[in-house]
Parts: structure tokens; sequence; C-alpha cells
């Protein structure tokens, strides 16, 4: 018998990480909204709110695939985000990762860096994975920076993989394994 799957809750320095909340939903509405971070992260489509709530109802439950964690920021228990992992594969011990901040007053402090941390170590510890990895656009270069800070290395690019306003962007394909996350946090 499998142990069954718990929604984790992290705390950090700046801040915490946790599953989402049927309270959340007008802050991860106004989320998903975002203009900005949804350009930034090439996210297309536009969210109702009733949408949005029958998606909260559906990431609340702990499934095995994907955890699905809100940044909130523990001075002002405000909700400024999310941080996923997806696509979980247990067979290759593989995950995809994908972040986003809202709003531009929030970006820039680190809260990001330290989501990005905090889960990675959830994934590599926890889970007991060993590669992590992502698809950013070039279009977003402090992503890439912050990516590359954090020891997220380069392994090519998916060209075309974007089509906005009339034009075609590629996605950088970038992963980390388990012993270069060991060299660098432990």
């Amino acid at each position: 018998m499998t142990e069954p799957v718990v929604m984790p809750r992290i705390e950090g320095e700046q801040i915490q990480l946790r599953g989402v909340q049927v309270s959340d939903l007008e802050a991860y509405y106004n989320f998903l909204l975002d203009v900005e971070m949804g350009q930034l992260t090439g996210s297309q489509g536009d969210f109702s709110r009733e949408q949005t709530a029958a998606w909260i109802r559906k990431i609340s439950v702990p499934a095995e695939d994907r955890v699905d964690l809100m940044i909130i920021v523990k001075d002002t228990g405000e909700l400024i985000g999310e941080v996923v992992l997806n696509e979980i594969d247990p067979d290759n011990r593989s995950a995809n990762i994908r972040i986003g901040i809202c709003g531009h007053e929030h970006r820039g402090k680190g809260y990001g860096t330290e989501a990005m941390t905090q889960m990675l170590r959830y994934g590599f510890e926890t889970l007991k994975l060993h590669r992590i990895h992502l698809g950013v656009y070039p279009f977003n270069p402090r992503a890439v920076h912050v990516y590359e800070k954090l020891g997220f290395q380069r392994d090519g690019v998916e060209r075309d993989a974007l089509y906005v306003d009339g034009e075609f962007h590629n996605m950088i394909l970038m992963s980390m394994l388990e012993e270069e996350f060991r060299s660098l946090y432990n």
C-alpha cells in the first residue's frame, strides 16, 4: 500500500509555500490576470473567475504527478504567485518546474529565487527526483539570469515554440541534476 500524497507546507525566510485554499480565489484570479506575468511566462488565453475556481478545486487536491504551491509573503500574508512541480515522472525521477510572480512590485526582491530554491530542495530531497527541468523564453532575460544563478544548465533550444502577436519565439530548455543541486546547496 502506498502512502497518501500530502500537500507540503514549506517555511522560508521571506516566504511560505503552501497549497492553494478556496479563500485564495480572488488573489489567485488577480495573479492569473497579471498581463506582464502572462507575457513573461508565455501564458495564453483568458481565465474566468469560474474557470479559476474550478482550477483551484483541482490543484487543492494532492496528486502524484504535480505539486502546486502558492507563494505567500510572510510579513504580509499576501499571495504573490505560485511555484509548481508538474509532469512528475517517478519512473525517470524527473519533473518540470515553473514559477510565476504577480506584480512588478514583487519582482526583484528575491521571492522567486527563494521559492525556486525551496521547491528544488523539496523535489530533490523529498521526492527524490534526479532531474528537474524548465523552459524559459529569451524575451525574459531576468528569469534566464535567475535560473542560471540557481544552477540550471542550458540543455538546448526549442525553436519557434511559442507564437504570440504574429511572431514565433524560441524556448530555452534548462535543467538541474540532483548531484548539481547537492554540490550547490548542501
